[in-house]
């Protein structure tokens, strides 16, 4: 007597490991991917903010301050901070007088990005990716020269 082996029930053992081999790094790379896109919106609002706030302050004094605050509130708003950051100002033509008609302030600021659920048990600095952004506001021809 010859016994037939029937696969009964083999086929849903399959596609529910097979779904899970491919959903998961799947769903990795979805949170890897909204963690940068999160990212890049909060730096590049940051640095909006910053040039706008750096243009509009009183005195030359006081511009670097505002526009720092500024960029500490646009990331906060989407959960990041500063500190990670390293924003940079600078103006042209003349960077010691950045608040004289027609002027351009610069601003950049640079963020590393931690790629998401990363144990420190693979080493001590978790892999990153790298976001910037980069703005150029003009101060304008027609406004008074600030002190």
């Amino acid at each position: 007597m010859t016994r037939r082996r029937t696969e009964r029930g083999s086929a849903l053992i399959e596609v529910t490991w097979l779904s899970l081999l491919l959903l998961v790094p799947l769903l990795y790379v979805l949170l890897s991917v909204f963690e940068v896109q999160r990212s890049a919106f909060a730096v590049n609002a940051a640095t909006r903010a910053a040039g706008r706030a750096y243009t509009l302050a009183p005195s030359q004094a006081e511009a670097s301050a505002r526009a720092r605050a500024a960029a500490a509130v646009a990331l906060e708003d989407q959960g990041l901070d500063l500190s990670r950051g390293s924003l940079g100002l600078t103006c042209a033509p003349d960077p010691g007088d950045c608040l004289s008609p027609g002027s351009v302030v610069h601003v950049r600021l640079a963020y590393p990005v931690a790629l998401p659920l990363m144990p420190d048990a693979l080493g001590g600095d978790t892999p990153s990716i790298r976001v910037d952004a980069e703005q150029s506001v003009p101060y304008g021809e027609f406004r008074e020269r600030r002190p």
